[in-house]
Parts: structure tokens; sequence; C-alpha cells
């Protein structure tokens, strides 16, 4: 038997029984759909993750100093109390880093609260992320102003009260009125806006717009921080390459500062955007491995369906294989014929699967804040399995079919 007749044969009981095939099917489809949408979702949020993430929340080639990790948390309550003994940053910390590291980088101190904002013309912005920031945070940042400017060495250096805002408070506050020179109060203290940045857009569904930033030196750091308080120390390092070598330096240059014995653990943070989302690749890992055996239940529910199916399918059809066998169809025709019906309908029900994993997927990414990404990659490997598992379940009734005595099947009733 040629290969398309037995496509056509196969395409032929789909289409006359369409419920049964469906119902056959429908374990294939389903263990195809779960691969193909749990993949896509899983790829769309790893890539948003690294990507996204990393340079909006962390900043690219970046190692950050701070009063504790942000990789993990340990629900010990011993290591609580741990974090909760250890010392402030401090800016004498950050300026004993400028000093000593060997490094070409940028180095900036960044703070930050939540709190609302009151403009000159009574309108309030609620939530804004408030930020005390020295002049390097806007290009370790990648924040870019749209209208007017950011602060200066001076103003920085000298705590000048003025206010560089996000795309969205400005909007809130201002609408369609230009909000330079306008007067912004935070928790009563008035701020002079200077500058606007350009749209950042979302994370998660939440809004990197709304936040407003100040020298960290000026009137806002009693509202982030004690005085010379600070959350973190942004190291970016020119060099991508030397992003450990800077982690490794920044390590040592705070144990000197803290005196710590080299038997003491470190009592502070030095980590990378890697360590940060070191617990999505742990997600990540857990999710990938449990996802072959939840797929795998699937498939061999359908695999044994199918396999059901083809064997009724050979005993309605016991007096035709006799008939071509009496005309002198070898038994390898008749198993090639039985195998090409059960791979093409379980190829089928792949293709459904595929389709409705893809359509799903992008229903979710559409609906919320999840980012899906599809693979060429993984709809191969979804349809390759389809048909995987067709060969399989074909295999007893083709055996069974291409056995058959050609008298007893003419007589067969």
């Amino acid at each position: 038997m040629h290969l398309w007749e037995g496509v056509a044969l196969a395409m032929h009981q789909i289409r006359s029984e369409k419920m049964k095939s469906f119902f056959s099917l429908l374990g294939v489809i389903m263990g195809v759909m779960f691969l193909i949408v749990v993949v896509t979702i899983v790829e769309g949020l790893d890539q948003y993750v690294r990507v996204e993430v990393t340079s909006q929340v962390f900043g690219i080639n970046t190692v950050t100093v701070r009063r504790w990790g942000e990789s993990g948390v340990d629900n010990d309550r011993e290591a609580w109390r741990a974090r909760l003994r250890a010392p402030r940053l401090r800016y004498e910390d950050a300026e004993a880093i400028r000093e000593r590291l060997t490094i070409p980088a940028l180095i900036g101190v960044e703070s930050d609260t939540n709190a609302s904002a009151v403009a000159d013309n009574g309108r309030t912005a609620t939530g804004v992320n408030v930020v005390g920031a020295s002049i390097e945070i806007f290009e370790i940042r990648d924040l870019n102003v749209s209208r007017g400017r950011i602060f200066s060495d001076l103003e920085a250096s000298a705590g000048i009260p003025v206010l560089v805002l996000g795309k969205e408070t400005a909007e809130v506050l201002f609408e369609e009125v230009d909000p330079l020179g306008r007067v912004v109060r935070l928790r009563g203290f008035p701020y002079r806006v200077i500058g606007v940045l350009e749209e950042r857009g979302s994370l998660f569904g939440q809004s990197l717009d709304n936040f407003a930033v100040a020298p960290a030196r000026s009137p806002i750091q009693s509202i982030t921080n004690p005085r010379g308080v600070i959350d973190e120390i942004i190291v970016q390092t020119l060099d991508p390459d030397q992003i450990r070598e800077a982690q490794a330096e920044l390590e040592g240059i705070m144990r000197t500062r803290r005196q710590l014995h080299p038997s003491e653990p470190n009592n502070f943070a030095v980590e990378t955007a890697d360590d940060a989302i070191s617990f999505w690749d742990n997600i990540s890992k857990i999710l990938f491995t449990a996802l072959p055996g939840l797929v795998a239940i699937s498939l061999v529910v359908g695999g044994i369906v199918i396999m059901n199916i083809m064997l009724v399918s050979v005993m309605e059809r016991t007096r035709e294989i006799g008939v071509r066998k009496a005309l002198g169809a070898r038994r390898r025709d008749i198993l090639t014929q039985v195998l090409i019906e059960s791979t093409t309908l379980s190829t089928a029900g792949a293709i459904l699967g595929v389709a409705m994993g893809v359509m799903l997927a992008m229903l979710v990414a559409a609906i919320s804040p999840m980012p899906a990404a599809v693979s060429a990659k993984w709809i191969v490997i979804g349809v390759t399995l389809g048909m995987s598992v067709g060969i399989m379940a074909g295999v007893y009734p083709a055996t069974q079919a291409s056995k058959l005595d050609p008298v007893d099947a003419l007589r067969y009733e």
C-alpha cells in the first residue's frame, strides 16, 4: 500500500466517524496541548525574567551590595534574626567602594519607598515609588528623559530638592499641562520638577512609570531611610566579563570595612542579576522535570485508546482484509496499512493539540501579565510525540491484522 493511500483511508475514517475519532484522539490532544501550553508559558516567562526583569529591576552588567540578599527567602527564624542584626549600608560604604574598586565601573546608590505625591494644582498620585538616588543611577538603570533634564552633580551633592517624574506620575499629576518647573510635595516637603522620563512600560502587570527620583542627599532621605543610610549600592562594570571579578572585589572591600574575620560569614549581600533570579531557575527546573511525566500519562492513555480503536477497526474490517489477502496483498501490506492509519490518527490529534495549546497560551498571555513564547522546536516535538504514540499504539493491531488467515477472514460475519 502506498503511503498516501493509507493516509487517505485514515482521513476518511476520521471524517466519517467524527465523534468517535475525536474521543479516541482526546488523550493525544490533551497531552500535546498541555505540553505546548506549559512550555510556551514557561519559556516566555524565562525570556521575560532574564531580559526584562534583569534590565528593568537590576540593570545590565551590575553587582549590587545590600544589607541582605534577595535571591532567596530563608524561613528559619534564627536566619531572620541574623538578617535584622546586620548593619545598615551607609554613604561611607559607597565612598570606600569608589576609592578601592580597581575595576572600571559606574557606582551609584539608591533607596526607595512608596508615598503619595501632591502637585501644586491639588492633584494627587498614590502609590508612587519614591527613589532617592545618585546621578549614576540614571545611566545604570537606563532612565532617559523625554522632557527637561536629570539633576546635576551640584544638585546631587548639595541635596537640592529637585524631582524627575515617571511618565505615568507626571500624567496623573499634571495631565496635559507641562510639569517642568511645577512643585510636587512628598510627605509635605516641596520639590521642583525638572524632568519627565521616557515610558518604561510594565513588569508582570505592574507599571514601571509611577515613580519619582530625587537626589539621594535631598530631604527625600527622611522618607526612604534614617539619615546617612542607603538601601543598596549598585556597581555597573564597563566590561561585562569583569562582573564576577568585581563581585569578589566588592566582597573583600565590605568584609574589610566590617572587620570580619576569615571564619565569620558575610553580614551583607553582594549579588549579580544572575544570583538574584536564581529562584526562577529552580522553579523552571522543577516544571521541566515534572512536565515529561505529566505529558507521558496523558499520551499513554491516548495510545491505549487508539490501540483499542484500531483493534475494533481491524475486527470490523476482517472480511475486507481477507479480500485483500485473497487478491495478493502481503502481510507487510496489511501491517503497513494499519500502522499508517494509526499514525495518521494520532498525528491529527497532535496537530490539533498544538493548535489548541498555542491558542490557549496566547489567550493566557492576552488576559494576564504572563508572557508566552511559541517555539518551533516544541511544536515539532509535540507533533513527533503524537506520531510516535500512533506508531506504538498501532503495532499490536497491525500485527493481529497481518496474521489473519484469508479463508477464515472471508468466512467472518
